[in-house]
């Protein structure tokens, strides 16, 4: 199976498991929008993890299925799921951690990008090559990160970034040797994951919200979840925790 789901303590691994360099399918792109959507309706998961086995995280497309412009269709269908491969990411209900071990490039930067938090190894690059292949994409995904001339360059380029040159230009959250890169993940996960899941799911709602509503409607939109939550069993749990000094049991209510 090209993508793999692991789940212990309330926390999902998913994994993208296509040696050799987890190239994107479009079988694979119908398994990650399966497990995506999956995780956002399981009660036994809070927060998810996206990462790749072997030496790459993604390296894109997957050059050996590109769809036919002779079939009527074809493209169009697979433009479709390429586009909601990473919707089903952004649009998962629970917060998604990326821990980038290798190289993501192209269609793998922008399954990053779909994320809520960016970790990488200090072995990782970053690139959108399309352009060394005839071919051109992603620039809507890279002027989210980078301001305009170095989205451009990226972009008419193809050139490869490392991971310390993200991390410089603050799109990285962290970046760690491979070898510490899951337990880091991890722990970021479990500490998530040990929060109110109604409230880590309203804040992921929230987040996603603020990224296309004007500055005062997205603060009204805030004040109307925080009015909701605070009448959930979870919000009283917390409270009485915090006066009781231990820690609290959430329910998800």
């Amino acid at each position: 199976m090209s993508v793999s789901l692991e789940v212990s303590e309330f926390v999902a691994v998913v994994r993208l498991d296509k040696p050799p360099v987890n190239a994107l399918s479009r079988e694979t792109r119908h398994r990650l929008i399966q497990v995506f959507d999956e995780v956002s309706e399981r009660d036994d998961i809070r927060v998810a993890i996206l990462t790749g086995t072997g030496k790459f995280f993604c390296s894109g497309a997957d050059l050996k299925d590109r769809p036919s412009a002779d079939k009527p269709g074809d493209f169009l269908d697979h433009n479709r799921w390429t586009r909601e491969t990473g919707n089903a990411i952004r649009e998962c209900a629970k917060p998604v951690i990326a821990a980038v071990n290798g190289p993501a490039l192209g269609a793998g930067f922008g399954l990053m990008a779909a994320c809520d938090i960016f970790l990488a190894s200090d072995d990782a690059s970053f690139a959108m090559p399309e352009i060394n292949v005839g071919l051109a994409g992603g620039v809507s995904m890279l002027r989210t990160m980078f301001g305009r001339s170095f989205t451009r360059r990226m972009f008419f380029t193809g050139m490869r970034v490392p991971a310390a040159e993200l991390y410089r230009r603050g799109v990285l959250d962290e970046v760690v040797p491979a070898d510490e890169l899951m337990p880091t993940a991890l722990r970021l996960a479990q500490e998530m994951a040990s929060k109110s899941p109604i409230a880590l799911a309203y804040a992921k709602q929230a987040a996603n919200m603020m990224d296309v509503m004007p500055q005062r409607d997205g603060y009204r939109f805030e004040q109307n979840i925080t009015m909701a939550l605070s009448r959930t069993e979870d919000a009283k749990e917390a409270r009485q925790a915090f006066l009781e000094k231990r820690a609290p049991v959430f329910k998800g209510r």
